[in-house]
Order: C-alpha cells, then sequence, then structure tokens
C-alpha cells in the first residue's frame, strides 16, 4: 500500500507561535526524500492547521517531485475570511487527488463517512464543476456497503475507508471488535473491486495497527498523520517514516 503523509500537525504546531517553524515546506522535502508515495492535507475554514496558501505550496512542491498531493475537505466550504473555500482551492491547486469528507465547520477531526443521499444534488454539482478533471476523486466513507455503492452511484474513483472503530478496537486489544471491524472493512474492499473503485483508509492508523488492517484485504493508499507526529516525538522523524514506509511496504 502507498503512505500518503498528513502534515496538519505540523500546521498545527507552526501556528501555535505565529512564524513559519516548524516549515512544513521542510517537513514535506524530507517526507519526499524518504520515499512517501503522497503528501496529504486537509485546510479547514479557520485555518487552525493547514491553510489555504499551504495547500497551493505542497500541490505545488508534490509537481516538482512527480508526487501525488491528495486534498481533504468539505466541498461545500466557502470562502471566508482567508479561507478561499474548497472548490476554489482545488481550483489553483489541482491535486492529483481530492478526498471529500462531510466535515461541519467547527469539527475537531473527520471522524465519521459521508451520509449516503446527503446534499447529493450539490455534491454533484461540485463534481461537475469542472474544477476536478484532472483529479482523482475520493469519498471518505464508513465501513458499509451502502456507503460504498453510493459512492458509485456518484461515480467516484475511490473510497476512503474511515478505520476509527477498528483502531479503537485494536487499542482495546478486543479481538472479537476487530474481527468485525475486520470484516465489514474486508467485504467494503471486495464489493469495491467488483464495482472497478480504488480502496483507501485513514484516521488513527498507527505502526501497531497496520499490520492488521492488511489482513482485510488489498489497500491502495493510506493517510496518517497524527500517529507518525506522535511517533516523531519519540523517534525523531527520520525514523518515524522509514518505520512507516517499512510495514507499510511489508507484504
Amino acid at each position: 500500500m502507498d503512505l500518503s503523509v498528513n502534515l496538519n500537525k505540523i500546521a498545527l504546531l507552526r501556528n501555535s507561535r505565529g512564524s513559519n517553524s516548524p516549515s512544513l515546506e521542510e517537513y514535506a522535502k524530507q517526507a519526499i526524500v524518504l520515499g512517501v508515495q503522497g503528501i496529504t492535507l486537509h485546510p479547514r475554514p479557520d485555518h487552525r492547521h493547514a491553510t489555504s496558501q499551504d495547500a497551493l505550496s505542497i500541490a505545488a512542491l508534490c509537481k516538482d517531485h512527480s508526487l501525488e498531493f491528495n486534498l481533504e475537505g468539505n466541498p461545500f466550504s466557502c470562502a471566508k475570511n482567508s479561507f478561499m473555500g474548497f472548490l476554489e482551492i482545488c481550483a489553483e491547486a489541482k491535486p492529483e487527488q481530492v478526498t471529500l469528507v462531510p466535515d461541519n465547520e467547527g469539527q475537531l477531526t473527520s471522524d465519521s463517512g459521508w451520509p449516503p443521499d446527503y446534499r447529493s444534488k450539490e455534491l454533484q454539482s461540485f463534481l461537475s464543476s469542472g474544477e476536478l478533471d484532472n483529479s482523482r476523486t475520493s469519498l471518505f466513507i464508513d465501513a458499509d456497503i451502502r456507503s460504498l455503492e453510493y459512492a458509485a452511484d456518484m461515480e467516484f474513483e475511490r473510497v476512503e475507508i474511515y478505520t476509527g472503530p477498528f483502531a479503537h478496537s485494536c487499542m482495546q486489544n478486543n479481538p472479537q471488535a476487530i474481527e468485525s471491524a475486520c470484516i465489514a472493512i474486508g467485504a467494503v474492499i471486495k464489493r469495491a473491486r467488483e464495482l472497478g473503485l480504488g480502496v483507501n483508509a485513514g484516521h488513527d492508523l498507527n505502526l501497531g495497527n497496520i499490520g492488521i488492517l492488511k489482513t482485510c484485504g488489498l489497500i491502495d493508499e493510506v493517510s496518517i498523520g497524527h500517529a507518525i507526529i506522535t511517533d516523531t516525538l519519540k523517534y525523531g522523524f527520520e525514523d518515524t517514516m522509514i518505520q512507516y514506509l517499512n510495514v507499510t511496504r511489508e507484504i
């Protein structure tokens, strides 16, 4: 599976001091040199971590290195103060992948998938705007077949499975809950392949549970941010990245 590194927490730390330290670009460059397959950012309207300008600069950096930039966000987030608006960021950044989430403006993190039939007309209008013509589209979904089939009906190219419940089961070391979560994820992966959709996964994935996730089926890409930054406090960024790259590459 490919590894896309979410750098939002680097931006959060930077913003806490009102300077450019730590530099988002420098950490992105380090990740690229170490061999990641992609960089993810999720700019929110309040710019509490990644900003609109961050998305543009990281998108340009990824293009310079022929690397995937995954832009994540709510498609209905409009321009407000210094936030450009999500569609406008897509238009200028031209990301290789756009992952759509249903987060409201003040939501702490992406902790649920897109509900089937939620604002479908508006979603279809966003997808057909023309600004995503050169971007792969992915919908953030819960691990259930109905959500997957909704994504297929809306003509998304991929889904990203929300792995929060799976990760929680692993953290609690609950074998029955882990098995149940893996069965649900595995069923979505199997059906996605039948429908011709790619499969990504993300939320609370870490060194301890990625190996278990692999037993669910073939996943194209994982997006990991929080765990990488917390592990960096223990191991340093380079050693942490090497560990994550090794575990995602293992067959």
